[in-house]
């Protein structure tokens, strides 16, 4: 993976300073200018990484207000928490990358042969896109069962409702695979040589690989995204300014 953008270190470093207590649920950050002049950046670096916190749901920012640390939702028995696309790729890469070299010395032909036809179904234009992420669901799934280790196979299993079920991780997800369906197909393609080598390094790193590439398609678009929104606000304060002033 590449090194850290700034803005995403100095949204490490806010987030430390709330972990730590300095700014508690329900507190206000400091202005720009303050937090640029402590963390040693720019105002506009600051808003990079506030914009960034705010869509993890860390932060609120309210025009004309400032911006304000989020409350950490209670947590029901069974409730799945509350994590970003980013965690749970990073995640992903861990667990689903050793569930995928456990089930290379395991693996059948038949199950090959299934896990052929997953793709195959997710590269058919015919069919929707409901039915190629239910394809691409169940060819990691899979992998996770025939892997033989049924704390591995919960995990993926879980993994996969925090995938579906949260809402800003499923909206992350539904951008970026949306965008890049032709590379999605081609990795899934070389996981699925290495299985059939029976090569549980090679396979792991194919899935490793798979999310690193991932993960870094989910940064460049929470870039773009900042930087639209940056354009956004900017637009805002100089049509506020020309209202005030008359030009």
């Amino acid at each position: 993976m590449s090194e850290p953008r700034l803005y995403q270190s100095i949204a490490a470093e806010i987030v430390a300073l709330i972990e730590k207590g300095e700014f508690p649920p329900g507190s206000r950050l400091p202005g720009e200018r303050d937090l640029a002049e402590r963390l040693g950046v720019s105002r506009v670096t600051v808003r990079e990484a506030e914009i960034a916190l705010e869509a993890q749901g860390l932060i609120t920012i309210k025009t004309g207000s400032g911006v304000y640390v989020k409350a950490k939702p209670s947590q029901a028995p069974g409730a799945l928490p509350d994590v970003s696309a980013f965690d749970l790729t990073a995640a992903r890469a861990v667990i689903e990358a050793e569930a995928a070299a456990m089930a290379a010395s395991r693996i059948t032909d038949a199950e090959l042969e299934d896990l052929a036809g997953l793709i195959a179904a997710m590269v058919d234009p015919n069919s929707g896109e409901a039915a190629a992420s239910e394809a691409d669901r169940q060819f990691h799934l899979s992998i996770a069962r025939i892997a033989g280790n049924p704390v591995v196979e919960h995990c993926v299993q879980l993994i996969w409702r925090m995938r579906n079920e949260l809402p800003r991780v499923k909206q992350v997800y539904a951008n970026v695979c949306h965008n890049d369906d032709d590379t999605r197909d081609e990795e899934h393609t070389r996981i699925l040589d290495a299985l059939r080598q029976r090569d549980p390094a090679a396979a792991r790193s194919a899935m490793r690989n798979h999310f690193q590439r991932l993960f870094e398609s989910m940064l460049e678009a929470t870039e773009n995204e900042a930087l639209a929104e940056i354009r956004r606000r900017t637009q805002q304060d100089r049509e506020r300014f020309m209202a005030a002033t008359g030009h």
